[in-house]
């Protein structure tokens, strides 16, 4: 397996990761701007204007730094997607510098803080879980509906819907995490679909890419580990056995995009696991790990925690 290709699959495209400021867009627009796309990398917390409600370390300049570091060409720049006018102005300055747009990544949410897993829709702080509807929801069509322009011009490109859990998992209501988190992830897929309907005519592919158990930095904060040290964290939770790093599905993001059929994806949630498979990659430490399948066959039909079957290495 080989998780790079040859050359620099994606120089002279322009991409947005709306949402990079860390975990999965953060991966994302590393590794776009490894495989040659100039990459525009957005967030909230920010070095110079604060932390957002998320109130985490991580800021977007240190993302534009990390992107850089990687070889790749970049900006990061601060901007609060459910503001229409620092979105406008956002996809102008796009326009202006580069006259184009090929990719776009809507990774954008945040609302984790605001959701409430053991609350049922009645009891559930209302004010929070409409505050996760923005976030999760508005942020996308916001951005889709001032980007799509400009990436329409040229004749289309590459809109990738992140969202968490597969097709399957999410026909039915996601027991345990909230009425509010269900919504909007099932609302992603739904976005996602009518995106496809109205780009019909267009040369542009919409999908939808899910992670499995991400390590993102909150997750790992939550577990009191690093991504060096994560397996200590099976302790405290046999079952992040099957976790995975933000690189993983950014990997998988990166072979969409410099995939010439990718339109034979339209319409599609994808799962990480699927996207490894497919394009022959795996996550950092040379494994593939099957997440949503694990979660369905294991963690859910309450088996003991094995990672037999279910995290595969490469030959």
């Amino acid at each position: 397996m080989t998780n790079h290709f040859p050359g620099r699959p994606l120089a002279g495209k322009i991409a947005l990761v709306a949402g990079a400021t860390r975990g999965a867009g953060r991966a994302i627009a590393i590794e776009l701007a490894r495989q040659g796309a100039f990459t525009y990398a957005t967030g909230r917390s920010s070095r110079v204007f604060g932390a957002s409600d998320m109130d985490r370390p991580e800021t977007i300049e240190e993302t534009g730094d990390l992107m850089h570091a990687a070889g790749g060409e970049g900006t990061a720049i601060r901007v609060d997607h459910l503001d229409r006018t620092q979105v406008a102005d956002l996809v102008s300055s796009i326009e202006k510098q580069q006259g184009r747009l090929d990719i776009l990544v809507n990774d954008i949410f945040g609302g984790d803080r605001y959701a409430q897993w053991d609350k049922k829709l009645w009891e559930h702080d209302l004010d929070a879980g409409l505050r996760m509807l923005r976030m999760g929801i508005e942020t996308h069509l916001i951005t889709c509906a001032l980007a799509l322009p400009l990436m329409l011009r040229n004749d289309g490109g590459l809109v990738v819907e992140m969202t968490d859990g597969t097709s399957d998992y999410n026909k039915a209501f996601r027991q345990n995490v909230g009425f509010y988190y269900d919504l909007v992830k099932a609302a992603v897929e739904r976005i996602t679909i009518g995106l496809v309907a109205e780009l019909e005519d267009a040369r542009c592919t919409a999908l939808a890419v899910t992670p499995g158990w991400l390590r993102s930095e909150r997750m790992l904060a939550n577990f009191g580990v690093s991504e060096e040290n994560w397996r200590d964290a099976l302790q405290e939770e046999p079952h992040f056995c099957i976790s995975e790093s933000p690189t993983f599905v950014a990997r998988g993001v990166a072979a969409l995009a410099a995939d010439p059929g990718v339109d034979r994806y339209a319409g599609r949630v994808l799962s990480s696991a699927e996207l490894a498979r497919t394009y022959g990659l795996t996550d950092t430490d040379g494994t593939l790990p099957d997440c949503w399948r694990y979660v369905v066959e294991v963690q859910n039909a309450g088996r003991p925690a094995t990672e037999f079957g279910y995290r595969f290495t490469s030959s």
